[in-house]
């Protein structure tokens, strides 16, 4: 019987400590179908502490793999999402590590991942307040998603974050290009859970956007 590539590697991770992994591949596929579990799939109160389960998987890998941009990514990711679940002053600590893993992703390879060291950094920096709590800026962010479009014109990420970064902006006009290119985007492999809820999330807030504009 063969499995999913996905789902083998998820499989690989549950059983296998992540330095006996054949590839970096296996590791972040392992992370990112996790992530997806955690975000789309599981009830909010359950979420921290999977995310912060999670986090430490990923850090592992990161270790594992030390010359490699991607585990940094996803370690940033899983990271900022568990600042997400836990909220309040608690979370800034975590927004300030996830900002680490990114940047040390870019210095690796900018472009890792099809631009979402950029994007996901982006996202930091438009949702953590600025100064003196933070280190938030809505320029930096800015600057930051347009590189990941600029790397992934038509992905849904990138357009919808910026999408979601516009509507913040007050300019929801101009955010609705952006979204209806995220429902627009192309699957990617593998990523059918994400990709539904980030469609979903896309819908709900052109649907916003309509609105304000309007």
């Amino acid at each position: 019987m063969r499995f999913a590539p996905h789902l083998a590697a998820c499989l690989v991770l549950a059983f296998q400590p992540l330095a006996a992994l054949a590839s970096v591949e296996e590791a972040v596929v392992a992370l990112q179908h996790e992530w997806e579990i955690i975000k789309y799939q599981t009830p909010e109160k359950e979420q921290e502490k999977r995310f912060e389960a999670l986090a430490a998987k990923a850090h592992k890998a990161s270790q594992a793999f030390p010359d490699r941009a991607e585990p940094l990514v996803w370690e940033g990711i899983i990271v900022s999402s568990w600042a997400g679940a836990k909220g309040g002053i608690g979370a800034l600590g975590l927004a300030k590590r996830a900002k680490a893993h990114y940047e040390a992703a870019i210095k690796i390879k900018p472009d890792v991942l099809d631009g979402s060291a950029y994007n996901s950094l982006g996202v930091l920096y438009y949702k953590v307040p600025g100064w003196p709590l933070g280190f938030g800026s809505d320029k930096k962010a800015q600057e930051l998603l347009q590189k990941a479009l600029a790397v992934n014109p038509r992905g849904i990420d990138p357009n919808f974050f910026y999408g979601e970064f516009l509507v913040e902006q007050g300019k929801p006009g101009e955010a609705m290009t952006y979204l209806e290119r995220a429902l627009q985007a192309p699957p990617r492999p593998g990523r059918d859970i994400a990709d539904a809820g980030r469609r979903e999330e896309a819908r709900k807030l052109l649907e916003e956007a309509r609105r304000k504009s309007s």
